[in-house]
């Protein structure tokens, strides 16, 4: 245990570091398109949630008209949009007034809270709550009053966190013009610095025209880099808040969780399966206190997370792990301070290492976690101690990551430490530095390096062995010239135990290289590009051995109306010094093979109703062939009914072998949404390689943020139940659970 001390004297040396750190000024850089910060009114007197924007105290807010974003960017839109922003004591406010010459074309297609296909009408606000130009929020409704928000990082470079969320109101009605939505944000779920009595937040206003395909947005943020442009915190304009000073609220919420349920599996002798049947009955505890206004703490005892919805099946068609994204909203806030990304789904720390063993759920008898900003620090803190489960030990699971703008805002250096350490002694501590600069206009040099120790060699091996390093330079953006490339190494025992890595003991080199046009006002096309990517792994001892690598060419388009294309054709190798199964009756054998494929894709407009996806890939697989094929449609029948889903074909022939591998993977996902508050879900999953379907049934009642009611049900069934000897049950496993929780606050 002498490592886990270790390890909390380093927490202690750095949480004092933060804490001693001064706040830094603030910046009042002009937006994009020139504009000055905005000085935002304070209103006298709070507004009326209600959906119209008449109340008399709007008349007080700032006005602000924005310029069309999609299709022609700068031009003047097809229809009028007033935002209105201004705040209190104790809010900020933000509605818009959406004129339509055709009211009755306005879309609403959902009441689902974090709706998140675009197929509805739309207006809301981002935020760079902190002023660092890197992290941001989005806060969405609709004319049906619809509340959506997500969370961004790294200025928006990555995908959103789509499962982030934040105490806050929204309403929205149909107008004789058009419509009208009112958001309410209150400054207690805002993380933000106070400097001379001001507060300075970057902000961009946003509406969505979806039969149309048109985005109307403040300031003037260049669509440079795709979607996300729209919430690049580097982008928005800045707003001046002054005389905010609201309480720090103290959120308790308490939960109860009741059910039961059964697993079969083989008796000690494997001739027959048990039924091993167990019931539930839980009460936990998630409290949240704000230390300052940009530094939050949450505290969970008897962690619990019976509500999360299951994960998607994936059919696996290479020898590395799948990579499953985390669902538990515990883990959501600000989790990107915790990022060190290695490219792909790689990473040193991975929030889903947490409370679960080979994708089963493992008890967490409690923990804390702080996250938020110091100064030009972000700062992040998680401890959480888990119990044994099936023989593995129970283990205490920490991390630390604290970051810090240097040179200019668009640029850090980072630390972190993560330790694994069990009941039982064993223990993983890992450490690492990084750092993100921005060379000039949207170049950037990435620099990481870690190093891992475990009980398995105390002593350790060669300090290269146990290690991690890359460097890698990339343009950022999507229009003109696009570039990146890299060299990473890792060694042979490095083991990042809170993190996922799929390759150990190898050299990577690539990169890519590519052009992006956007043709402009009246082209038939939004935007194309044409990108060449390549990649070589050179395994360890010498490095001087080829494992991987590939060479591919890739092209893409978007149309006006919303609808692309991709096309790609790449040319893989591959050295197998071990087989690897596709399944118990193909295989692929060792040695080294050169095969070629190609793929295409089309997705529809995101506003269409009915929204198809396709993909196909053909060629080469080894010494066989493959061909896959998925069809992934959506179609938003009403407001109160969505149905999407997935059919994935994967042919794989090795003639000369006399093996074949067919997998047939079908996803159907229901969603009911009866009301804003009350809402029902079907997940039904069938993954022939594994011969599972499952479903994941939830009900949820959630009339007011924290206050919610789940009731869940959860199946697995074997679909092949003949070719198993002995023959499984029908129903290898169920769940029915029912889950209240209600989030008091105080101090407010």
């Amino acid at each position: 245990m002498h490592v886990g001390l270790r390890t909390n004297v380093i927490f202690v040396l750095f949480a004092w570091l933060t804490v001693a750190t001064p706040v830094a000024a603030q910046q009042f850089r002009d937006g994009p398109g020139g504009e000055p910060p905005l000085d935002l009114p304070r209103l006298a007197q709070p507004i009326e949630l209600d959906g119209v924007v008449d109340d008399a105290e709007w008349a007080g807010a700032a006005q602000i008209e924005g310029v069309m974003w999609l299709p022609d960017f700068g031009a003047e839109p097809t229809e009028r949009t007033v935002f209105l922003v201004a705040h209190d004591d104790d809010y900020l406010y933000m509605a818009c007034r959406a004129y339509d010459s055709d009211p009755t074309g306005v879309r609403v297609t959902t009441l689902e809270r974090d709706i998140s296909t675009f197929n509805t009408d739309a207006c809301g606000i981002r935020l760079d709550t902190y002023n660092d130009e890197e992290n941001g929020l989005l806060f969405n409704t609709t004319p049906a009053g619809v509340r959506t928000d997500w969370a961004f990082a790294n200025d928006a470079t990555g995908m959103p966190n789509f499962d982030w969320n934040a105490f806050w109101d929204a309403a929205g009605t149909m107008t004789e013009y058009g419509w009208s939505g009112e958001i309410r944000i209150p400054f207690s779920s805002l993380g933000f610095q106070v400097v001379d009595d001001q507060v300075v937040m970057g902000f961009i206003l946003v509406r969505s025209i979806v039969r149309k395909n048109e985005t109307t947005v403040h300031p003037a943020v260049p669509p440079n880099w795709g979607p996300s442009s729209l919430a690049k915190a580097s982008q928005m304009r800045k707003m001046i808040m002054r005389g905010v000073s609201p309480t720090q609220p103290l959120y308790l919420t308490p939960y109860g969780l009741g059910g039961g349920g059964y697993e079969s599996g083989l008796n000690s002798a494997g001739t027959s399966y048990v039924r091993d049947t167990t019931w539930v009955g839980e009460v936990g505890l998630d409290a949240r206190y704000g230390i300052t206004r940009n530094l939050n703490l949450d505290v969970s005892i008897n962690t619990d997370f019976a509500q999360v919805e299951a994960d998607d099946q994936q059919v696996n068609l290479t020898r590395f792990s799948l990579f499953f994204p985390e669902k538990r909203r515990f883990f959501q806030e600000r989790a990107a301070v915790f990022e060190v990304p290695l490219g792909g789904p790689e990473r040193l720390f991975f929030s889903r290492r947490i409370g679960l063993v080979n994708r089963e759920p493992v008890r967490i008898f409690g923990g804390a976690r702080v996250v938020g900003r110091v100064g030009e620090w972000d700062v992040g803190f998680i401890d959480m101690q888990t119990d044994d489960h099936e023989g593995a030990p129970g283990e205490n699971l920490g991390v630390l990551r604290l970051r810090r703008r240097v040179i200019n805002q668009f640029s850090y250096v980072g630390g972190i430490v993560t330790s694994r350490i069990g009941n039982d002694g064993s223990y993983n501590v890992v450490y690492g530095a990084d750092a993100s600069t921005r060379l000039f206009g949207q170049d950037f040099l990435l620099l990481n390096w870690a190093q891992s120790f475990d009980d398995t060699d105390p002593s350790g091996p060669d300090v290269l062995d146990r290690s991690l390093v890359s460097v890698q330079w990339q343009r950022r953006g999507n229009d003109g010239p696009t570039y990146q490339g890299g060299i990473q190494r890792a060694g042979d025992v490095f083991e990042p135990g809170m993190g996922f890595l799929r390759r150990r003991g190898y050299i990577a080199t690539g990169g890519s290289l590519g052009y992006g046009w956007r043709p402009g006002v009246g082209s038939a096309l939004n935007s194309y590009s044409v990108n060449t990517v390549t990649q070589v792994y050179t395994r360890d001892p010498d490095f001087s051995a080829v494992e991987s690598s590939s060479v591919g060419l890739r092209g893409q388009l978007e149309t006006r109306s919303g609808h692309s294309l991709n096309v790609n054709g790449s040319a893989n190798y591959e050295d197998l010094v071990a087989p690897f199964n596709l399944s118990s009756t193909a295989a692929v054998p060792v040695g080294s093979y050169w095969f070629f494929d190609a793929s295409a894709g089309y997705n529809g407009p995101n506003g269409a109703l009915f929204r198809p996806s396709l993909n196909l890939t053909a060629g080469q697989f080894y010494d066989g062939t493959r061909v896959s094929a998925s069809f992934s449609p959506t179609w938003s029948l009403s407001r109160h009914l969505r149905l999407s889903g997935t059919y994935e074909l994967n042919r794989i022939d090795f003639d000369t072998r006399d093996q074949r591998f067919t997998s047939h993977l079908g996803r159907l996902r229901t969603e009911f949404t009866f009301s804003t508050a009350t809402s029902a879900s079907a997940f039904v999953q069938y993954n022939s390689a594994d011969d599972v379907v499952g479903w994941n049934v939830r009900f949820r009642y959630n009339p007011t943020e924290g206050t919610d009611l789940y009731l869940v049900w959860n199946e697995s069934l074997n679909s092949d139940r003949d070719m198993l000897s002995p023959r499984p049950p029908l129903s290898q496993a169920r769940t029915l659970l029912v889950k209240y929780s209600r989030t008091f606050t105080l101090g407010l």
